[in-house]
């Protein structure tokens, strides 16, 4: 047993069906009464839903939260904010919608509630990434952390099933990297084995039955153990990756964590083998490539090329990652990322 620290993350999680109509009495219990309700514009109708049943608790929508978080829509959001005199923030969706809510509460400390309604776990960091001028930058801070997290599995049954899908596979990279991130605990290791355990039960259940709520609910609980681990520990190349594919090449932020995933854990799979071996346990073994027959089978994409990324951005992605590493098992050397966002670029087996 290695020499640890573990800080507890103070979030204050509500799980189960039906726990949305719990959202009002949240508000209150904050000492607040007048929330911005935040959503994206593909769930617009679910926020007017939910002002209409919080009535005069709801100040405000806005609906315009964004992919990899602009600081643009940041600062309307603001706005937004001032104007309808809002004492707290409600968001109610996936990442796009839950970062915009940590980058208005970095810049006003504003109480969050959030509505998970995708596996995206980002709801209980601390952790706020945001793009402005082409670049995607991270952030830490207190602050940053919703007060209180809502999961009722209801509301995902509608999630579509290649979102469903994608999203559950990012939340399996919080996890994995989390297992040989340079501050992992026994705690946040036992909670990241378990996270990913869970989503790979649930989520092929869900591609056969998207409405099976306790495929649902597997698949939050999961979801939700995958984003403490990533409030708790480090980062490493996966998520450096992620953040300069997003930032620099605008992909789609659940997809390209799908697509990653085994070939970073390939490229750590001999570095970081004791830290990993709980987790390939769960694939026979073999986590890279279990990670990437498991893909395969949920439908979930396989190669960048398939993303929109063009062959001619590797060189340039390759040298911005490795400009300014996250610290990572093994050395990260250009080659030895060119070679592995080839290999994801193509689609191709995953190789140690």
């Amino acid at each position: 047993m290695r020499d640890f620290v573990y800080q507890a993350a103070p979030s204050r999680v509500i799980f189960g069906p039906g726990t949305l109509a719990q959202v009002g009495a949240e508000i209150e219990r904050l000492g607040c009464t007048r929330a911005l309700l935040l959503s994206t514009s593909f769930q617009a109708a679910d926020l007017a839903a939910l002002a209409h049943q919080l009535g005069p608790l709801a100040a405000g929508s806005f609906t315009q939260a964004t992919m990899h978080t602009p600081v643009a829509v940041t600062q309307s959001a603001l706005a937004a904010y001032d104007a309808c005199g809002a004492d707290c923030i409600v968001a109610l969706g996936g990442g796009s919608t839950i970062g915009l809510g940590k980058a208005i509460a970095f810049r006003n400390d504003a109480a969050q509630i959030v509505i998970a309604t995708t596996y995206a776990g980002s709801e209980v960091t601390d952790i706020l990434g945001q793009t402005e001028d082409g670049t995607k930058t991270t952030i830490r801070d207190p602050k940053i952390r919703p007060e209180v997290v809502i999961y009722d599995p209801t509301l995902t049954t509608g999630l579509p099933v290649a979102m469903s899908v994608a999203s559950g596979l990012n939340a399996m990279a919080h996890a994995v990297e989390g297992l040989y991130a340079p501050d992992a605990n026994p705690v946040t290791s036992l909670l990241a084995v378990e996270g990913i355990r869970a989503l790979k039960e649930a989520l092929p259940a869900i591609v056969s039955n998207p409405t099976d709520i306790g495929a649902r609910s597997d698949a939050l609980y999961g979801s939700w153990l995958c984003g403490v681990v990533l409030g708790s520990v480090a980062m490493s190349l996966h998520h450096k990756l992620c953040h300069t594919l997003g930032g620099a090449c605008d992909l789609p932020h659940a997809e390209t964590h799908a697509t990653l995933l085994p070939h970073t854990a390939a490229y750590n799979a001999n570095a970081a083998r004791d830290a990993l071996a709980p987790a390939a346990a769960l694939f026979g073994g073999d986590l890279a490539g279990g990670l990437h027959d498991l893909a395969r089978q949920l439908g979930a994409p396989l190669a960048l090329k398939d993303l929109g990324l063009a062959r001619g951005d590797l060189s340039r992605v390759a040298d911005l990652a490795v400009s300014n590493p996250y610290a990572n098992p093994r050395a990260v050397t250009r080659d030895g990322i060119h070679a592995l966002l080839t290999r994801a670029f193509d689609g191709a087996r995953p190789e140690s």
